[in-house]
């Protein structure tokens, strides 16, 4: 089976300019689609939102974004303006003359691009005729009980509807390019093509829809994906509709995109067609003028998170925060799909090492992710309270006995200490003692869960009795909400989190790209991911080993359930014997890492994608040799020539760190050093040719 493979990326200095022909962008019109545009519901809206500066910084005034109008998005994100294209005002005006409502302005982000929001309830009035129309066009009938299809009708036919009124006020140019994101949007586009509009179409899935449902399922996905009966499937799950669209869209597109090449595999098989361009996720990348900045922040925000340990803990605080490590798993609440099943199962096999080597470090676990919930549990906001109180009661001491400490010292007299407290200090002192004594375990999750019986992640932390026991060495908190700044509990948003803690954990099953663990990598926090996301894929074909870079990839694709979990297993265990050193040197070298994710090396292969269309659409204007990849060098970030080469490869021989190497952990480490040796064991890039062969499923590949 032939796989479009990522193309690599080159050197920690940057890519090798772009041997493609530059577009003539002042001859052309960009307008991206995707029902997220300026409407956050999940990794589609980082996509296009960190992606903007550098597509608007390339295309400037000629690149429109177009998505669904919603007034609170609109008051809070949306400068309105007027189009400063006339026939893009005279098509936005005819639609207007006609009763539908259509925002036009600058979305403030970064890149400040153009949007174009339609209101779908203002054409909602159109909705029956549009169905018929769109079972013309393609024999697809949606039934009007489900409203996220219909809106999306809605949404594809005014889509559609501009294209038509703005392509036909042009003989020759400028040339539209239409980029629509996911199904939602995909109705504008199968419209587009069935009306002949003379529009270069590029259709990307970030996640095939049959592919999620069958995931959250417990299928043994990955394994049959030549074996399902598709059509039935869909049938059975009553999607038929939405894959109908998303099939149809993937077939009229000019040129067909996924993000990695995990999903390239799986969009063959559900979408019947190989995929024309692999274009990865990027983010942003803020460099720090020096290295040890984001180190200096991660300090900072960890020890925001101690203090919230310190509440949630009281009465409870017999271990050492100094010794005390931070893990995480964030993202939507799918247990089997985001891999929380197979973590809590490795976190139990932890606990066991932990306690049974007698180890003196402790690791305190968050999931976040959200769920239904009553509100904060009463005993979780009772300990930040007690908190917050023994702090207050300490300052007061504190402040009692340093102004006799300063009397006595000025009188030349070293004071009694048995003196300087009196009994109402040692009263208070008592008391605040005694308040954090309590009688339970410290809460396992922070809120009042609805239907907590049936909670998959509860139920778990039952069965395998991580109940946070002074004797446990892994303590589990389960926040079931998305983290804010203005929260009463954990008041810190989740850049901040994330940069506070030692490792995310993302063990996912089903993840076509992975933005989180991507998101560890350019704050420098080492993370977990396997080999059926894509961000682990485009790691491992980046990267010659990826743990010394601190991203540690499960095998989940050709190993058993548990197998899969004694790995996982190892390597949280592993990362627990590190030093303190071993630790930052590695998230350093993680953080040097986000030149891969840059969008400024990574959006050439949108580039790509574009070209390809245009040349498709048209090929007397624009020409392309036919399924040619991008023309750049490939390179694999080499294993670090620094000794220890790996922090796992150093670890301890014994459980329990000696005298000598505690001292060594303060020891001067010169970050740039460090880099600049690494820069020196750079293998010279290697070309790539045509597209390789992928691999054939092999047997012995398990579901995990």
């Amino acid at each position: 089976m032939t796989l479009v493979r990522s193309l690599s990326v080159t050197s920690l200095n940057g890519l090798p300019q772009w041997e493609d022909e530059d577009l003539p962008v002042e001859d052309l019109l960009l307008f991206e689609v995707a029902w997220e545009v300026t409407n956050k519901v999940g990794g589609i809206y980082t996509v296009i939102q960190t992606k903007a500066k550098i597509t608007a910084d390339e295309w400037g005034e000629n690149y429109f974004l177009i998505g669904p109008y919603f007034e609170q998005n609109v008051k809070t994100q949306v400068e309105v303006c007027e189009p400063p294209n006339p026939a893009i005002k005279k098509a936005v005006d005819t639609l207007k003359g006609q009763g539908c409502q259509v925002f036009f302005g600058r979305w403030l982000i970064e890149g400040s691009p153009y949007v174009m929001l339609f209101d779908i309830g203002s054409a909602a009035w159109n909705l029956d005729r549009w169905k018929g129309e769109f079972w013309d066009a393609c024999n697809i009938g949606i039934p009007f009980h489900d409203r996220e299809a219909n809106d999306a009708l809605i949404f594809g036919s005014l889509t559609a509807w501009f294209f038509k009124e703005l392509s036909s006020q042009f003989d020759d140019t400028p040339n539209l390019i239409a980029h629509f994101h996911e199904w939602q949007a995909g109705a504008g586009l199968i419209l587009s093509r069935f009306r002949k509009l003379p529009v270069a179409t590029i259709f990307t899935t970030h996640a095939t829809l049959l592919g999620r449902y069958l995931c959250a399922a417990n299928i043994d996905f990955y394994n049959k994906l030549d074996q399902f009966d598709i059509d039935r499937e869909a049938g059975d799950r009553q999607i038929y509709h939405r894959y109908c669209m998303e099939r149809a869209s993937v077939h009229c597109a000019h040129v067909f995109t996924t993000v990695s090449q995990i999903t390239a595999i799986e969009a063959e098989h559900m979408l019947k067609r190989k995929a024309d361009v692999i274009t990865p996720n990027g983010l942003n990348i803020k460099k720090f003028s020096a290295m040890h900045e984001f180190q200096n922040l991660h300090a900072m925000y960890k020890a925001r998170i101690q203090e919230f340990i310190r509440g949630h803990f009281y009465g409870h605080l017999d271990f050492n925060l100094a010794r005390t490590l931070f893990f995480f798993i964030a993202g939507r609440y799918e247990y089997s799909n985001k891999g929380a099943d197979i973590f809590l199962e490795a976190l139990s096999r932890l606990n066991f090492l932990l306690r049974v080597h007698r180890s003196d470090v402790t690791v305190v676990v968050f999931f976040i992710m959200p769920a239904k919930t009553n509100n904060f549990n009463v005993e979780t906001l009772k300990g930040q309270a007690i908190r917050k109180q023994l702090w207050d009661t300490a300052q007061s001491v504190k402040e009692k006995f340093g102004k006799k400490l300063y009397d006595a010292l000025l009188k030349g007299e070293i004071p009694d200490l048995n003196k300087i407290l009196d009994r109402d200090d040692l009263t208070i002192m008592k008391r605040a003692i005694f308040s954090t004594q309590r009688q339970s375990l410290p809460p396992v999750t922070t809120h009042n869960m609805i239907d907590d019986s049936n909670d998959p992640i509860l139920n778990t932390i039952r069965r395998i009795g991580l109940f946070n026991n002074r004797t446990d060495r892994v303590k589990v908190i389960l926040h079931p909400e998305f983290l804010s700044s203005t929260s009463p509990l954990l008041p810190m948003d989740y850049e901040d989190f994330v940069r506070g803690c030692h490792l995310g954990v993302f063990p996912s099953y089903y993840e076509p790209w992975g933005y989180t663990p991507a998101e560890c990598t350019v704050m420098g926090i080492p993370s977990v991911t396997t080999n059926l996301s894509g961000f682990g894929c485009f790691v491992q074909e980046h990267v010659a080993d990826p743990a010394a870079y601190g991203i540690y990839i499960v095998d989940r694709r050709f190993r058993s359930p548990d197998e899969s979990c004694n790995q996982l297993t190892q390597f949280l265990y592993g990362f627990c014997q590190q030093s303190r050193r071993q630790r930052i040197i590695q998230r350093n070298r993680t953080e040097r890492l986000s030149d891969l994710l840059d969008w400024r090396y990574l959006g050439r292969y949108y580039m790509h994608a574009r070209h390809l269309a245009l040349s498709r659409t048209f090929p007397d204007k624009f020409e392309m040799e036919p399924n040619a990849p991008p023309k750049t060098d490939g390179f694999r970030y080499p294993r670090p020539s620094s000794v220890p080469p790996s922090p796992s490869a150093s670890q301890h021989s014994s459980p329990h760190h000696s005298e000598g190497e505690d001292e060594d952990e303060d020891e001067r480490y010169d970050e740039e050093e460090e880099a600049e040796r690494d820069r020196q064991n750079i293998k010279s890039p290697f070309s790539l040719g045509v597209l390789p062969q992928g691999k054939k499923k092999q047997h012995g590949e398990y579901r995990n």
